[in-house]
């Protein structure tokens, strides 16, 4: 366990450090600014056929760590034989994540043909798929050799829980990657479904998918296979894997006020010793709760509680420590500053 927890450490800081400039210009944006920012930033991608994403680019992008003969299937997370491509039920194909028929783009490039939403399935589940917006409920749903996928109902899928994160990261590449320039289709999220019922370029559902986000954080696979695809193909990236806080920044912002009730940034991160957290209130919204949590959801630490916050900047230390004074292991921690109303979060890496 100690040499995982090290391993992921060790590749958040690695990528962290690959694209430090990549994100340039992007520093106290918010809402369109942000996206628009990041747009600019990751357009105009090296471009691949249809056809090299089956011969070259899939089978290195998601190529099984454990086993370099095979991929990983997106939904069902199977392992299966790099050779095994095809159209029948025990073999593995293309599946656009981003359903193509959402922008009637086809298999053209840019669109068609981008990585970051294109991933080896299981054909039965690919097909079961088919072009369903993704949100909760429905039957489940098994793949070829009977291993669970999610579920699923006449308009929408539910991957299984490993899988939402990397679905609902790429849905949101997708829909700040194409923004309607060059005649290329304007993608956007929408919280209702169905979202394409005749071809629009809209996903759903965009309150499932954020809630996903934030359920299933980022892991090792998303980042290598983040980077396999700015080194080796496409040169561009996923925001939201090498910075989960954007997705907040952009599609949390202004829910109910016309600025963002805080930001939440954190100095030194990674750590060793301590970091300062600091955020910024620009409402006068109860703040309640500062709290640190680990990867699986439990509390680590409360830091302290401000019931009557002024407008402004505010700052709190973390020394590294849990509630009974013990330093806590390295790893990857979620710190998550809460309002009445709502919640920023801030992941934060400890490395001893």
């Amino acid at each position: 366990m100690k040499k995982i927890v090290f391993s992921l450490v060790f590749i958040l800081v690695f990528f962290s450090f690959l694209c430090a400039d990549y994100y340039d210009g992007t520093e106290g944006l918010y809402g369109d600014e942000l996206k628009t920012a990041l747009y600019n930033i990751i357009k105009g991608h090296t471009e691949y056929t249809y056809a090299d994403l089956r011969d070259y680019i899939l089978i290195d992008t998601d190529e099984d760590p454990a086993n370099t003969n095979n991929v990983i299937l997106v939904y069902t997370g199977r392992s299966q034989s790099k050779d095994s491509f095809g159209g029948l039920p025990d073999e593995w194909n293309r599946e656009h994540v981003w359903a193509k028929s959402h922008g009637d783009f086809g298999t053209t490039p840019p669109c068609g043909t981008d990585a970051h939403h294109i991933r080896p399935s299981d054909v039965y589940v690919n097909s079961i798929r088919g072009n369903k917006d993704f949100d909760y409920g429905g039957s489940p749903v098994y793949g070829y050799y009977g291993d669970y996928a999610g579920n699923t109902d006449s308009d929408s899928y539910e991957p299984r829980d490993e899988a939402k994160g990397d679905v609902a990261r790429m849905i949101m590449y997708m829909a700040v990657r194409y923004e309607g320039e060059n005649g290329e289709p304007d993608l956007e999220m929408v919280d209702y479904i169905p979202s394409s019922p005749s071809g629009q370029p809209y996903h759903a559902k965009e309150s499932t998918l954020i809630q996903w986000h934030l359920d299933d954080p980022v892991d090792s696979f998303e980042m290598t296979r983040n980077e396999k695809i700015y080194t080796n193909w496409q040169h561009n990236r996923n925001p939201f894997i090498d910075h989960p806080e954007f997705v907040e920044r952009i599609w949390c912002y202004g829910v109910n006020d016309p600025t963002p009730v805080y930001m939440i940034e954190a100095f030194p991160n990674p750590f060793s010793t301590s970091t300062t957290i600091s955020f910024a209130t620009t409402n006068l919204h109860e703040l309640t709760l500062i709290k640190i949590y680990n990867t699986k959801g439990q509390r680590i630490k409360t830091i302290t509680s401000f019931p009557n916050p002024s407008l402004g900047m505010h700052e709190v230390v973390w020394d590294g420590k849990d509630e009974n004074g013990s330093e806590v292991t390295s790893g990857l921690y979620f710190c998550v500053v809460k309002t009445q109303e709502e919640q920023a979060v801030k992941k934060i890496t400890i490395i001893r």
